[in-house]
């Protein structure tokens, strides 16, 4: 099929079925096209649930299209490759978290939403990037247990000083760990007045170069708030795509061109179709997880003084 007439069936049958394509900032260029929203992945779940999407396409990791299950509860939600899935989010289990509270039996769990379903049922909260410091600096206590990641647990006991363990102990993002501090000062040198963005997932030493650390979405934000004319890019490709066309008169430049999560561009438009046409794959999530899942989310809207979406309708 071309691809012309690909897009064309796509959007005919997301019509018909009245359906909401969801496509995380790291998606590839033809799936943020055809998206409906795009962000990141707690963003884009409250979204869908605030339009009262019955029929769900999430283009993301799996992690992603369980979180939409849990908070769009008794919408559909499609996932259009089961394989595509966290790398991170694989290094935590369920069994991780309970061994280290038998270490530590007092000491809150924060689980990060990069995670399985199952292994957040098993959290006191739930953040994100976005949010992950002001919950921590919120909760009671001066010692957090968190995971997965362990370079994002660094930055949260930096920003808040706190003592954060972290579980499991050398967890981390593989695409967020492939900038070189070298080339980076480079590229700094050659672009002097290009401004360094950088996600809370890198590494110390890249962090300690950036001019402004954040979340994809707060990224998003900044740059469109910044009179700066070019940004040097910390963190996966994808999200050049989304800033260049929300802002056509700067300059982008990826910190590093092998940034790519290679799990977040098995999405195709073939499989969106596909996805949409036969219903394919639906996320399901049992009542019991899903109800843990909700009850820590809750935890964590409530110690930042909010209410969850789905406790407003």
């Amino acid at each position: 099929m071309l691809l012309s007439s690909l897009i064309q069936e796509i959007n005919k049958l997301k019509k018909g079925l009245n359906a909401v394509i969801l496509a995380h900032n790291y998606q590839p260029p033809e799936i943020q096209d055809i998206a409906d929203f795009i962000g990141d992945s707690l963003e884009l779940s409250i979204k869908a649930s605030e339009i009262d999407a019955k029929l769900i396409v999430f283009c993301g990791v799996d992690f992603m299209a369980e979180l939409a299950a849990v908070i769009n509860e008794g919408a559909t939600i499609l996932h259009p490759d089961r394989d595509a899935k966290c790398p991170m989010a694989e290094m935590m289990s369920v069994e991780d978290i309970r061994r280290v509270r038998r270490l530590y039996p007092n000491v809150p769990v924060v689980v990060y939403v990069n995670s399985p379903i199952n292994v957040k049922a098993e959290a006191d909260y739930i953040v994100t990037s976005a949010n992950a410091v002001n919950v921590v600096e919120a909760i009671d206590g001066d010692t957090v247990i968190f995971g997965p990641d362990k370079h994002l647990a660094d930055y949260i006991a930096e920003k808040t000083g706190k003592k954060v363990i972290p579980v499991p102990e050398h967890s981390y993002c593989p695409v967020h760990v492939k900038f070189n501090e070298g080339e980076i000062k480079v590229i700094k040198s050659i672009y002097k007045n290009c401004v360094f963005i950088a996600h809370p997932e890198c590494p110390v030493n890249i962090r300690a170069l950036a001019d402004f650390i954040g979340s994809t979405s707060q990224m998003v934000r900044f740059i469109k708030n910044q009179p700066n004319a070019c940004f040097l890019i910390g963190t996966e490709v994808g999200i050049i795509y989304r800033m260049m066309r929300e802002n056509a008169s700067k300059l982008f430049i990826p910190a590093s061109t092998g940034a790519i999560c290679e799990n977040m561009k098995k999405i195709t438009l073939e499989k969106v179709h596909r996805s949409l046409k036969h219903g394919v794959y639906r996320v399901e999530v049992g009542k019991e997880i899903a109800e843990k899942v909700r009850r820590a989310f809750e935890n964590t809207f409530r110690v930042l003084g909010s209410e969850p979406p789905w406790l407003r309708r």
